[in-house]
C-alpha cells in the first residue's frame, strides 16, 4: 500500500504552543503518520467508543507513535491504525468496522488484527459468522490476555475500605504519618517539576520503559488535554499522574503514574488520593494492561479488579 506524507502544519508546534492546522485523515488505502493535525478528527471518531480500551484515545496513540510507528487512515467513517511490533505489522480498528472488503485487504497486507474490542468482535457478525470470517480470511481469533485492561471500582480505590485493602490502607497511612504531602493540579507551570520526577524515575529504573511517551505527555500537556496531579513533600516534587476519560465518561484511564521510590508508600498514596479527587461520574478506573509481566500482573491483582476490558487478536 502506498503511504502518503502529511502536509506540514501552518505553524511549527513548539512546547505548549497549541496552534495546529487541522487536516482530514487520508482515505483508505492512503495512510499518513499520526500527527497533531489529526487530533480533532480522531478524537471525534473515538469519542463514542463504548468499550473503554485504554489505547484508543488520540493522546495514547500519539504518545506511542514512535514505539509502534503508527500511521492512520479512514474508510467509511472507520479509523484504521497500522503499526509495527517486533518486526511484524498489525492493524487496529479502534471504534468502528471498515467494510468487509477493506478488512480482507488489510489481512493480506498485515500480520494480524490487534486490540479488537468485544463490541467490534460482535459487530463483525454483521458480515458473517466468526467461523466463516476466519475461514474466509485464513485467520483465528484468540484472547489477548496480556493486553486486557484492569478495571477497578473508583470508590474502592478512593476509600480502600475493608479487609481486602488492609495492606494498601496501611501503606497510605504510614506515608501520611511520615510526610505532609502537598497536592496540586498538574498544569503547564508545574511541568518542569514533573520532569524532575520523571528523570529520577528513569535513572532509578535503568531502562527506557515509557519514558519518551511520558516526556511527550508532559511537554504536550495543554495540547492533549489530559488531567493529572503533582505531589510535593517539603516543596520537593515526588510524584505525578496523568489520565483521561473513556467510555463516554463512565471510566477514567490512568495513563502515566511516576513517583520517587525513596518515599515509601508514594504510589499507593497517589493512587488513592487522585482517584478520590475524580468526579463521581467516573464509575470505573482503568489502569491499563500488564503486558505479560508477571510482577506487574500480581501488583495489579492486589488492587482487586472488578473486571477487565477484554481485547482480541485475529492472526493468520
Amino acid at each position: 500500500m502506498k503511504q502518503t506524507e502529511p502536509a506540514k502544519p501552518a505553524l511549527a508546534y513548539g512546547l505548549r504552543k497549541h496552534y495546529i492546522r487541522k487536516m482530514e485523515l487520508p482515505c483508505y488505502p492512503e495512510f499518513a503518520p499520526i500527527g497533531l493535525e489529526f487530533q480533532s478528527e480522531i478524537q471525534n471518531l473515538l469519542s463514542d467508543a463504548p468499550d473503554g480500551v485504554s489505547e484508543y484515545t488520540f493522546s495514547n496513540l500519539y504518545l506511542f507513535r514512535r514505539r509502534y510507528r503508527y500511521t492512520v487512515s479512514a474508510a467509511d467513517g472507520a479509523l484504521i491504525v497500522r503499526g509495527e511490533k517486533d518486526g511484524e505489522t498489525f492493524f487496529e480498528t479502534p471504534c468502528a468496522l471498515p467494510p468487509a472488503a477493506v478488512l480482507s485487504v488489510l489481512f493480506q497486507n498485515h500480520g494480524y488484527w490487534k486490540g479488537i474490542p468485544a463490541s467490534l468482535l460482535k459487530g463483525a457478525e454483521v458480515f458473517c459468522s466468526q467461523d466463516e470470517f476466519c475461514q474466509r480470511n485464513g485467520v483465528e481469533i484468540v484472547e489477548d490476555r496480556d493486553n486486557f485492561d484492569y478495571l477497578y471500582n473508583r470508590i474502592d480505590l478512593a476509600e480502600l475500605s475493608g479487609k481486602k485493602f488492609h495492606k494498601k490502607r496501611n501503606l497510605v497511612n504510614a506515608f501520611l504519618n511520615s510526610y505532609i504531602p502537598q497536592v496540586f493540579p498538574l498544569t503547564d507551570d508545574r511541568v518542569a517539576d514533573a520532569m524532575k520526577v520523571l528523570d529520577h524515575w528513569h535513572e532509578d529504573k535503568g531502562e527506557e520503559g515509557d519514558y519518551l511517551a511520558s516526556k511527550d505527555a508532559l511537554e504536550l500537556l495543554g495540547a492533549l488535554g489530559m488531567t493529572g496531579s503533582i505531589y510535593y513533600i517539603n516543596e520537593r516534587p515526588v510524584g505525578w499522574c496523568l489520565g483521561e476519560g473513556l467510555a463516554r465518561g463512565a471510566m477514567f484511564a490512568v495513563h502515566f503514574e511516576k513517583g520517587i521510590d525513596d518515599y515509601k508508600g508514594v504510589y499507593q498514596y497517589i493512587n488513592q488520593e487522585f482517584t478520590a479527587s475524580l468526579p463521581e461520574n467516573f464509575i470505573f478506573i482503568n489502569r491499563e494492561q500488564d503486558l505479560g509481566d508477571e510482577g506487574l500482573r500480581q501488583a495489579k491483582m492486589t488492587y482487586r479488579p472488578v473486571g477487565f476490558v477484554n481485547k482480541y487478536v485475529m492472526r493468520r
